[in-house]
């Protein structure tokens, strides 16, 4: 329809020069002359051409055609009204159920409600009183009068027919207030031809091409516009992944309780540092290729600290610092072997050396290496200094990837290096660290580590799960693994880790790990993911 209404406003203009009413027009498909306001909507909407065509089209439309508006006011029956141009008003109802005084029983209130409606009576028999149509007898009401005009239909019918009143707006303002007619607002157009008037519609170009250049079309070609004021596309910014959101949650907890971050931007190790170091016997499962990447090219490192290695070797192979140790042959090519790390402990291994170096007497210099010490140490001074270290970072192991494991993931770990530390110290520790996560609901049940002793796994009830999910490990390490490095006897140090994609994915309400992380993370939910918490 709308090809055909364009093609009467044009061809009428074509031959007139202006349509002076655009309520004189039939639109193609009806009988009468479009005189409703839904029918100049449809009108506008032609002229515009906002409700059938693209913009380019719109504005092109503009230019053919020019129009002016006029306001009009009219008003409409509601359903109400309209009930009562067929049926009469409630008031003539109601005098019409009554008998003539002195020719029956006059008719109680309940009788009337019964032949009239609840509606009708209430209202009819006010109104009605009002007019003196209706007199009361006794415990009912007769008829007053014996003729009545019942002018609410009458003007009702008027409203249908014309839009509104001869009698004015009074008449019209006593209609509205009873609720039976609306104000309706109104319009329609004088149409003109406007300044690229044409009876026919050619589309707009929107690029000047090498071809338009080459062969001169340019020149005679219609182009589009540019329309400033249009909307141009959302601009996207830059949104963090939900791994690292979470991740600087839990860096601003230690922080928090006064942790330094520690470097562990390496993430090949020799096996040393990843286990001998850490009193992980040479021949435990993880070490295995099955568990661990071993790198080929380079496949060996260089030699830990000569002492500090034949220390670690002595008390795997011979034990010592009270314990018996392992019994077996020392290999030193197995402790050489280059391998992407299995933890951040390799990283804690290190940098606990590097803080006993004091009570060994040394230094660290800029570059790491370990020089004697210019300080002597006072009388009952063995140069410890308490700390407290974390870090959050890639690990790798050779894992069969399925819904909830991946060969490379993150780990998020912490160490507390004090004297006399108790294993109740770390519990009370593990106990705050998690309520500042959002997890008040904690257990710790007795575990198995080759480098802590005791050791604890850490549980915590999930409230969506409704059962309780394991989040860590835990424990304090060994005096095989501390005194070999130079720490006093009464040291002790708390190590704990948690996996960074477990927690995410149970904030998150994510059941498979590979849409979290890697090529089937779908964008959006990184860009749409909330700041959630547990």
């Amino acid at each position: 329809m709308a090809e055909a209404l364009q093609k009467l406003v044009l061809d009428t203009l074509d031959k007139v020069g202006t349509i002076h009413d655009t309520r004189t027009l039939v639109i193609p498909g009806q009988e009468d002359r479009a005189t409703s306001h839904e029918a100049q909507i449809t009108i506008l909407g032609m002229s515009k051409f906002s409700r059938y065509y693209h913009d380019q089209v719109r504005l092109l439309i503009l230019q053919m055609i020019s129009y002016d508006t006029h306001e009009t006011s009219s008003h409409a029956l509601t359903p109400e009204g309209a009930q009562i141009v067929i049926e009469g008003s409630h008031e003539a109802r109601v005098w019409a159920a009554l008998s003539a005084k002195g020719e029956g029983d006059p008719l109680g209130a309940q009788e009337l409600k019964k032949k009239v409606g609840d509606e009708a009576a209430k209202v009819g028999q006010g109104r009605a009183f009002k007019n003196s149509w209706i007199a009361k007898e006794g415990s009912g009401f007769v008829k007053a009068v014996a003729q009545i005009i019942d002018s609410t239909q009458l003007e009702l019918r008027e409203v249908e027919s014309t839009g509104t009143l001869l009698a004015g707006e009074k008449a019209l303002a006593e209609l509205r207030k009873r609720k039976l007619i609306v104000q309706r607002k109104g319009q329609w157009f004088t149409v003109h031809k406007g300044p690229s008037f044409s009876i026919t519609i050619a589309k707009p170009e929107t690029d000047l091409t090498v071809e338009m250049l080459t062969s001169g079309a340019w020149k005679t070609a219609s182009f589009k516009k540019y329309n400033f004021e249009a909307d141009g596309i959302p601009t996207s910014g830059g949104a963090l992944h939900p791994l690292l959101k979470v991740r600087e949650e839990i860096r601003s907890i230690f922080l928090e309780m006064g942790f330094e971050e520690m470097q562990t931007n390496s993430f090949v190790e020799s096996g040393f540092w990843c286990f001998d170091a850490l009193f992980v016997p040479q021949l435990h499962p993880a070490r295995e290729l099955h568990d661990t990447f071993y790198l080929s090219d380079p496949s060996t490192s260089l030699p830990p600290p000569e002492a500090y290695y034949k220390r670690v070797a002595e008390v795997h192979e011979q034990g010592g610092y009270g314990s018996i140790g392992y019994r077996t042959p020392w290999s030193h090519e197995e402790s050489h072997k280059l391998l992407l790390r299995t933890h951040t402990t390799a990283s804690s291994a290190s940098m606990l050396y590097k803080l006993a170096a004091k009570c060994r007497g040394e230094e660290i210099d800029d570059e790491g290496r370990e020089v004697k010490s210019s300080v002597s140490l006072q009388v009952g001074e063995d140069g410890f200094r308490p700390a407290k270290l974390f870090s959050i970072d890639r690990v790798f192991r050779n894992e069969t990837m399925d819904a909830t494991h991946l060969a490379e993931f993150h780990q998020v770990e912490g160490v507390v290096a004090d004297r006399n530390l108790t294993l109740a110290d770390l519990i009370g520790f593990m106990r705050v660290f998690f309520k500042k996560m959002g997890m008040t609901d904690v257990r710790f049940k007795p575990a198995y580590n080759p480098y802590t002793e005791p050791s604890l796994e850490i549980f915590a009830f999930h409230p969506m799960l409704q059962k309780w999910v394991e989040i860590g490990n835990s424990g304090m390490f060994r005096p095989e693994m501390l005194e070999p490095m130079g720490f006093p006897k009464d040291v002790r140090v708390h190590g704990w880790g948690i996996g960074l994609e477990r927690p995410t994915m149970i904030r998150y309400g994510i059941n498979n790990i590979r849409t979290l992380v890697g090529h089937k993370t779908p964008i959006e939910n990184v860009e749409n993911a909330p700041a959630v918490m547990f």
